[in-house]
């Protein structure tokens, strides 16, 4: 069966839009403290509203957002016993200053020599004309070493879009 009708109150667009990450690793430390991410490449920004200089997005429409991100964490440490060096990782939403969603990663059996975990959040949020949204990240290893934020382009991403109400 083929529709040949019309539809009228049926479409709008997902815009403001956009997708960003980091330009090179960033080394977020590994004391359980939250660090912003310096997502400083833009893959798509729809309307100009994501700042790639203080890395927050600013939608000016009023609406309810899809927002999303995947980071890959790599630990620095190398040695034999480096599958030990990631014990909590967490990513997290920021919404002006304060978490609004986050995702954690705590460790399970792993073999020696596992350094990369990945955490995804996703959620929707009421977002204000002035509203604006940042991409933070925590790795917590208990032990010496350091935590990177991978700049893959295909691993670490944030982004979000306006959905259509």
């Amino acid at each position: 069966y083929a529709f040949t009708g019309t539809v009228t109150g049926a479409g709008g667009v997902n815009t403001p839009a956009f997708q960003a990450r980091p330009g090179s690793d960033q080394d977020i430390g590994y004391t359980g403290t939250y660090v912003k991410i310096s997502a400083n490449t833009e893959v798509f920004d729809t309307d100009s509203k994501y700042d790639t200089s203080n890395y927050r997005f600013t939608p000016t429409v009023v609406g309810k957002y899809f927002c999303y991100l995947n980071v890959v964490f790599e630990a620095t440490n190398t040695s034999s016993n480096s599958g030990d060096n990631l014990i909590t990782t967490l990513g997290a939403i920021y919404k002006n200053g304060s978490i609004a969603a986050y995702s954690q990663l705590n460790k399970g059996a792993q073999a020696a020599g596992y350094r990369k975990r990945s955490v995804q959040v996703i959620s929707t949020l009421d977002l204000d004309a002035d509203d604006y949204i940042e991409f933070y990240c925590m790795a917590d290893n208990g032990i010496a070493g350091s935590t990177n934020v991978a700049a893959d382009a295909t691993a670490t991403y944030f982004g979000a879009y306006k959905i259509i109400e």
